[in-house]
């Protein structure tokens, strides 16, 4: 079954680049209006919508911090204005702080929480909202490998995502009454601006210790969004999906494989 998503209007949060600009240009490609949010990168976010347009598809632009309640309610405010309805969430804006949890400020602590579990908390409220009067919608979270394992020196970003993964839970318990699903896309080592940054050879540092023998792509998370947004996951909610190519299902194993 192709996945097909004309008529409906997507929401991807932290859209500007890197996964985020994936999941965006993916939605638009299978025929959704993709509105892309941003924080402030706006040539960023021009450069998506720039994409999305130049291959035939629909989007629009809209500035808000996701840790800020009074941006976001703005944000939904002029997507009902614009569209009248929301079909589609992605919550995949995030930021980390790389220290050691002795040096982790108070602050350092607060913005990451802030952003990527209090922000996902909101623009799902706000969403469902929307959603529930709809009688239908798709919520997506983007979660991570630190889902599952210890990331050492991200203890901040852990726990953000690790509350991501019970809040998927609870609320595809709580909306599946409305029509609404939720689910959580995991992904492993994916090779985007930010994580270039984190070693010299990034791909293939973490390409050595993958199953597959490589790193992921924006596209690779892409289609596991595509897939939970279609008809295709109608009836699965409360999942977490890790696109990892198996890098967090591998134990710490002595022996040749």
């Amino acid at each position: 079954m192709p996945i097909q998503l004309s008529g409906k209007v997507a929401l991807v949060t932290g859209a500007s680049k890197g996964v985020g600009r994936g999941i965006a240009l993916a939605l638009a490609r299978h025929g959704a209006t993709v509105v892309i949010n941003y924080n402030s990168d706006e040539s960023g976010a021009r450069e998506t919508l720039a994409s999305i347009e130049g291959a035939g598809g629909r989007g629009l632009i809209l500035q808000a911090s996701v840790a800020s309640a009074p941006q976001i309610d703005r944000m939904f405010d002029q997507l009902t204005e614009t569209y009248g309805r929301l079909d589609i969430l992605v919550n995949n804006a995030g930021v980390q702080t790389w220290k050691a949890l002795l040096d982790l400020t108070e602050a350092d602590w607060d913005h990451v929480l802030d952003t990527n579990l209090k922000g996902t908390f909101l623009c799902t409220q706000r969403a469902a909202a929307l959603m529930k009067a709809q009688g239908a919608g798709r919520i997506l979270h983007i979660g991570s490998g630190c889902n599952k394992v210890a990331f050492p020196h991200l203890v901040n970003y852990t726990a953000s995502k690790g509350g991501i993964e019970q809040f998927t839970k609870v609320a595809a318990v709580e909306l599946g009454k409305f029509g609404i699903t939720v689910n959580c896309v995991a992904p492993g080592a994916i090779e985007v601006e930010r994580t270039k940054e984190e070693a010299g050879d990034y791909a293939g540092t973490w390409a050595a210790v993958t199953p597959l023998a490589r790193v992921g792509t924006p596209e690779d998370v892409a289609r596991a969004v595509l897939f939970f947004a279609s008809e295709l996951a109608d009836f699965v909610t409360g999942q977490t999906l890790y696109v990892d190519g198996g890098l967090f299902a591998k134990p710490h194993w002595p022996y040749p494989v």
